[in-house]
């Protein structure tokens, strides 16, 4: 009896609902590795803020006591003066190089971060785009204050 009501749509709504389920799994694999790979890369950016920031500082301090030692020294020698300025300009071209990004990548993590929770709570694209620039901003803003506060030199 159950040959004779078999049809073939049946069939197929039996294959496309096998189909929809195997999407979906995948889907739900492809969203937790990019979740676990989003994770390690906010571990990877914090790590490095927090180890790159007293580093700066301390190349900040190293140029001002330089600069102060070859000030001195600008008594003796024009020229001595002339090196030191083309340290100095290389210093802090160099920590310039180092410190923009390191704001970039903590105000794009800091950005991600409230979007994504934003997104989750309010189910609001437009908000949780709008939340994520202010958090990027605050972030980027908040990193040039520490940075200014410990001493560290940017352009």
């Amino acid at each position: 009896m159950l040959v004779a009501d078999f049809q073939w749509s049946t069939l197929g709504w039996a294959a496309f609902a096998f189909f929809l389920v195997a999407v979906g799994l995948g889907l739900a694999y492809l969203f937790f590795r990019a979740g676990e790979t989003l994770k390690r890369l906010s571990s990877l950016i914090r790590g490095t803020e927090r180890d790159l920031l007293p580093v700066i500082t301390k190349v900040g301090g190293s140029v001002d006591r330089v600069n102060g030692q070859l000030d001195k020294l600008d008594v003796v020698t024009d020229s001595a003066a002339d090196a030191v300025d083309s340290v100095d300009t290389a210093v802090r071209a160099a920590s310039f190089a180092v410190t923009t990004p390191v704001k970039k990548a903590t105000g794009w993590t800091a950005g991600v971060r409230h979007g994504a929770a934003s997104l989750k709570a309010h189910r609001d694209w437009h908000l949780a785009l709008e939340e994520a620039k202010a958090a990027s901003a605050r972030r980027e803003a908040d990193l040039a204050d520490e940075l200014r506060r410990t001493g560290a030199r940017e352009s």
